[in-house]
């Protein structure tokens, strides 16, 4: 089942922003009418390099007009979003599906998605030989951890055009850091990127974009990055978790709207020093101010089901989906912020 995509201009979107009760929202200022804070007023975000999460960064203001006196972005060690927040050192997070579904295959976390934000942050970069995902059958691939996140998302691409992902593929495992220096020498032939990387690699004029995530079907009509919470936490601050939710889409409205002075707001808060790649990040992803439009059910169970087809996740996909959503507080704010 594909997400319903509804056209959206401009005037739709100021509309929305004005029904939401938002004439503060650009400016990122506190909403007065919401006076009364949530019983919880503390809120941690795990801080991680990805400027797709734009939305979670720049909500801080928002998250104090809904109430809450405390936002914390909090250091985590390694590029996990879901063990963090499923140990309970943060409370929510942005999490792109293709990490939470391997995540959470490894390890079952308490862990609940919760709504999604937008699509497509992901590219599959190739050398200029390549045209094609075909191409890749006897070519080498790098990723991160072979067996999680981006693995099996470039997996089921090879997959999907009837290669063998065990026996057409020679998987190897490297950090983004060391594989883009060999991806730049010609010793790997492609690998899975996300914002700034891709930058980096445009900017060198090292190989080519093979798949755009947000713009390319069929992951272009699907979420690629919810957000989750600690299931303990959600469950015992169900008030705290809509306002919370509730900032975050404004957040992305804003993202859509006015890049440039989120890119700014990143760079003033330190969230990155490079003003040009995230201005370019915010303004390649098509689906910021968009939630209303996609299916967080529909994406998860996509990604799900792609997993489980090619054998990275055991579990049932809908046994999957039953077992880590919670899609009450998406649903409350559709039918409450009508654009």
């Amino acid at each position: 089942m594909r997400p319903r995509m509804d056209h959206f201009s401009r005037r739709d979107f100021m509309s929305g922003l004005t029904a939401a009760g938002s004439a503060g929202l650009l400016g990122l200022r506190h909403d007065p009418a919401r006076a009364e804070a949530p019983p919880q007023t503390t809120i941690r975000f795990p801080k991680v390099p990805a400027l797709c999460n734009a939305p979670q960064w720049i909500a801080g203001e928002l998250l104090k007009g809904e109430g809450f006196t405390d936002v914390q972005h909090v250091q985590v060690q390694g590029p996990s979003v879901a063990k963090p927040v499923g140990s309970g050192q943060a409370d929510l997070a942005m999490c792109d599906v293709p990490s939470l579904i391997m995540d959470l295959e490894a390890a079952e976390l308490p862990i609940v998605s919760l709504m999604g934000v937008h699509a497509g942050c992901y590219d599959l970069w190739a050398t200029n030989q390549i045209k094609s995902i075909r191409d890749l059958k006897g070519k080498t691939v790098s990723v991160p951890r072979i067996g999680f996140g981006r693995h099996a998302f470039v997996a089921t691409m090879v997959a999907s055009v009837g290669l063998d992902i065990r026996r057409d593929v020679n998987w190897v495992e490297q950090p983004q850091p060391k594989a883009m220096a060999f991806f730049a020498e010609g010793r790997i032939d492609a690998l899975m990127t996300f914002a700034p990387a891709g930058q980096e690699l445009r900017a060198k004029k090292v190989g080519h974009v093979l798949v755009n995530t947000g713009m390319d079907r069929p992951w272009s009509q699907y979420f690629c990055c919810l957000v989750i919470g600690n299931r303990e936490f959600v469950e015992r601050n169900p008030a705290a978790t809509k306002r919370a939710l509730r900032a975050i889409v404004k957040a992305s409205e804003v993202c859509a709207l006015e890049p440039e002075r989120v890119a700014q707001q990143l760079v003033d808060r330190g969230f990155t020093d490079r003003y040009d790649d995230a201005l370019q990040t915010l303004k390649e992803i098509p689906s910021y101010g968009k939630w209303r439009q996609y299916s967080a059910a529909d994406s998860l169970r996509f990604y799900a089901l792609r997993f489980h087809e090619a054998g990275f996740l055991k579990s049932s996909p809908q046994r999957f989906v039953s077992q880590y959503a919670d899609w009450r507080f998406a649903d409350e704010l559709k039918r409450e912020l009508k654009g």
